[in-house]
């Protein structure tokens, strides 16, 4: 078969799953995922149902496709914020914020669907693998910062950064913009090299704090 035939029918292929997965995406937000079925994604999209199980067996199957090309999309803004800006420290600021506002959009436009969706978007190993992805783009930020003296260095930049990941998560549930960007600012001043050194619990004491607390729970049950 002609390489440009091929080329033709990758491109219909493409375009029909890409197609798919914008109409599927847009039916739920806009009906619920108990609401949509096969027939109603093929009628929308404009192809046949038998065509449609060729690519899909499932609208929970359309979902997590649709699911990880947003990620997908979003490492590749994440990465391009990254490359605007020579300067670590504004490096590291770009990026927590980019990331910080797309959650934060993403929350205000797909929030409201619920513990089953979000249980159902965020597994496989795709998402384990961007997540790791994520991960070290920010640590390796860290590091780059805390070389230059920016950043705290007495933290390994693997913990600073899923810090400032789980920090940042909190963005979703922001009213504004406005306050996101606050978010970051606070974010990152735990990361400035000006920041408290941390104090290390002294050897033994973490068994003797634990028993502490152990202790209290089992008198407060009484």
């Amino acid at each position: 078969m002609p390489k440009l035939w091929n080329e033709t029918i990758e491109a219909h292929r493409s375009a029909v799953r890409d197609a798919t997965l914008d109409a599927t995406a847009a039916l739920v937000a806009e009906h619920g995922l108990m609401s949509v079925t096969m027939s109603r994604i093929a009628q929308e999209t404009g192809i046949g149902r038998a065509t449609l199980y060729k690519y899909f067996p499932d609208v929970e199957s359309i979902l997590v496709a649709w699911h990880e090309r947003q990620v997908g999309h979003h490492l590749e803004q994440l990465e391009a914020a990254r490359d605007r800006t020579t300067d670590p420290d504004r490096r590291l600021h770009v990026v927590l914020e980019t990331y910080a506002l797309m959650s934060h959009e993403r929350h205000r436009h797909h929030g409201h669907h619920g513990a089953a969706m979000t249980a159902l978007l965020h597994q496989g190993p795709v998402i384990t693998q961007a997540h790791e992805r994520l991960l070290e783009l920010v640590r390796d930020l860290v590091a780059e910062g805390a070389a230059s003296g920016a950043l705290r260095s007495d933290v390994a930049p693997g913990e600073l950064a899923a810090y400032c990941l789980h920090a940042l998560g909190a963005a979703a549930g922001l009213p504004s913009k406005a306050a996101v960007r606050r978010l970051v600012t606070v974010t990152l001043a735990g990361l400035s090299a000006d920041a408290h050194p941390v104090q290390e619990t002294p050897a033994g004491m973490e068994d003797t704090l634990a028993h502490g607390r152990h202790g209290h729970r089992r008198h407060g049950s009484h």
